[in-house]
């Protein structure tokens, strides 16, 4: 079957999106399906590791900001995500996939996209699928994915925002996970709550200098004993700020660009990170983590985990300060029983399978 992406990253979007797209494409090409992705250029696309991971990617130009702005009111709160109008960049799509053979399924993952831009795709392929989080527009299409719905409610309110023919695929059950984080998952023993090393990663981008907050927050002399493993992103602003302070704290070690944080996370004993995706990650390995929200849209989920003891929450991340990590810190530092039953909590949760279910119900359609 040929399987048709649309999604994007940028600088200012991030890079999750693709990511997750790229597992979803990784495990159908590895079942014989062709994949075949379609991003705008915007700053920090990767087009070029999508290539690297030999699959054709089609990058649609930055059209001109004059169409957009004098449109965006009339369009969903993410539309300048796109930096064209929803038709034009419909339009660029539906002008790349008459350029292949027919497609059985489109897949698309973007906040700027909504059922306007769907139904203007739908008639072009035989079925369309939407991965989403934030039950904030309608949408038309065959199967609908959020992995972060962790409330019944959601289904609901979902269903008032899509055609009733719709198979809504809710909760991290489905989440699109790598499939090293179900094999380590399989083998892992638990964890004892004791913590010898902590790894230290935000996301691909990392505009509000996250990264180096958590770093600073862990070079206090008590706790130089910890080994700290720092991850920078793809799209990271600063990295060499990174390293620079990554010299100044013993027993530390900065990488970059990893293609994927499972084996760090197996070693790791605490991670401090940000929402999306990674708290999937996180869960499925059972890694305790203090977790700050770096977009509004992380918010919600953050809390309901927090309250279901699953993470440590910080808060946003522009009300984050040093102190309120450093006392995170000790707390979770003094109390290894309560990380122990919170690991088992964490790793009841999500079975790392989300891409296999995922995929068998789309050829099920």
């Amino acid at each position: 079957m040929n399987f048709a992406f649309r999604v994007d990253a940028s600088t200012q979007i991030g890079t999750g999106h693709v990511m997750r797209c790229l597992t979803l494409a990784e495990e159908l090409r590895r079942q014989g399906h062709t994949c075949v992705f379609i991003c705008r250029d915007h700053p920090g696309h990767l087009g070029k590791l999508i290539s690297t991971r030999n699959f054709l990617v089609h990058l649609l130009t930055i059209g001109d900001e004059q169409e957009h702005h004098h449109e965006v009111a009339y369009e969903n709160a993410h539309a300048k995500w796109l930096q064209v109008s929803w038709r034009t960049d419909a339009l660029q799509t539906l002008s790349v996939l008459e350029g292949h053979a027919q497609f059985d399924w489109l897949i698309v993952d973007h906040y700027a996209i909504d059922s306007k831009w769907e139904q203007l795709l739908a008639s072009k392929v035989h079925k369309l699928m939407v991965i989403d989080d934030l039950l904030d527009r309608p949408h038309r299409c065959d199967i609908l994915l959020d992995q972060n719905v962790l409330d019944t409610a959601a289904e609901t309110r979902y269903k008032e925002l899509v055609n009733p023919s719709c198979q809504l695929l809710l909760g991290p059950h489905y989440a699109l996970l790598a499939p090293e984080y179900g094999s380590f998952a399989r083998s892992l023993p638990e964890r004892d709550g004791s913590i010898s090393r902590i790894l230290i990663f935000v996301s691909g981008s990392d505009p509000h200098h996250l990264t180096e907050r958590y770093l600073q927050a862990v070079s206090n002399d008590a706790l130089h004993h910890l080994s700290v493993d720092v991850v920078i992103g793809k799209n990271h602003p600063t990295p060499a700020v990174v390293r620079q302070l990554a010299t100044k704290r013993p027993n530390t070690r900065v990488y970059a660009d990893l293609p994927s944080l499972a084996a760090l996370m197996v070693r790791a004993d605490l991670m401090l990170g940000a929402g999306g995706t990674t708290n999937w990650e996180r869960l499925c390995l059972g890694l305790n983590s203090l977790v700050t929200s770096v977009a509004y849209n992380q918010q919600a989920i953050n809390e309901q985990l927090a309250s279901r003891g699953l993470i440590e929450f910080l808060q946003s991340v522009e009300d984050l300060t040093e102190e309120k990590i450093s006392t995170e810190l000790r707390f979770v530092l003094s109390n290894p029983n309560h990380l122990a039953e919170q690991s088992r909590t964490m790793r009841a949760a999500v079975d790392g399978l989300g891409v296999a279910k995922v995929i068998q119900l789309m050829l099920d359609q």
